[in-house]
C-alpha cells in the first residue's frame, strides 16, 4: 500500500502542472483523485470477499469526502489519475487500465438496466477529458484520447482520438482521420 501511495502521488506531480512545486504531503493531502483510488482499492477488496453492502458503505464515504464516485466492483489498473475529480461516476462493470486519466465530470456509465458486462473498457493510457460520457459496454483502445464533453457509444481503436456527439474519429496515430468514419 504505502509503494502503491509513493507511485499515485509520482503520477501526480507528473502529470498536474500545478503541483510541482509540492511536497510529497501537500500532494497526499490535497488531491481528491489520490483519495477516492485509495477508497476504492479497499472497497474493491471487501467487495471482491462478497460484502457488497460494506464495500457500498465505503464507497459513498469516498463519494461524500471526494466527490468522486467509483463502484466497487470496477476494475483499476496501476497509476491511475483523476484530475480535478469532481463528479467523476465509474460504474461497476467498468475496467480501467494501466497509466489513465480522467478529468472532472467523466462518466463511464452504462446504457440500460442490461445485466452482465454494461460500462466501458479503458484500455492502458486513455486519457478522457472534462465531462466526456463514455456509455455501455465498450472498449476505448490503448493510448486512446477522448476529448472533452464528446459522448462515446462505440470502440474507439488505439492510439485515436475521438470528439463530438456523438463522438467521431479525427485521429489515428497522430494523422488526421477521414471523417466519414463515424463511431
Amino acid at each position: 500500500m504505502i509503494d502503491e501511495i509513493k507511485e499515485l502521488v509520482c503520477v501526480v506531480k507528473e502529470k498536474d502542472p500545478s503541483v510541482n512545486r509540492c511536497c510529497f504531503w501537500a500532494i497526499l493531502i490535497n488531491t481528491p483523485g489520490i483519495h477516492a483510488v485509495l477508497f476504492h482499492r479497499l472497497s474493491h477488496k471487501i467487495y471482491e470477499k462478497n460484502h457488497p453492502f460494506i464495500a457500498r458503505f465505503i464507497s459513498q464515504i469516498a463519494r461524500f469526502l471526494t466527490g468522486i464516485e467509483i463502484h466497487p466492483g470496477a476494475k483499476i489498473g496501476r497509476r491511475f489519475f483523476i484530475d480535478h475529480g469532481m463528479g467523476v461516476v465509474i460504474g461497476e462493470t467498468a475496467e480501467i487500465g494501466d497509466d489513465v486519466m480522467l478529468y472532472h465530470q467523466v462518466t463511464l456509465g452504462g446504457t440500460g438496466k442490461e445485466c452482465g458486462k454494461r460500462h466501458p473498457t479503458l484500455k492502458d493510457g486513455v486519457v478522457v477529458s472534462a465531462g466526456a460520457k463514455i456509455l455501455g459496454a465498450i472498449t476505448i483502445g490503448e493510448n486512446a484520447k477522448i476529448g472533452a464533453n464528446s459522448v462515446v457509444i462505440k470502440d474507439v481503436p488505439d492510439d485515436a482520438t475521438a470528439v463530438g456527439i456523438p463522438a467521431k474519429i479525427v485521429r489515428i496515430g497522430g494523422k488526421i482521420y477521414e471523417p466519414e468514419y463515424t463511431i
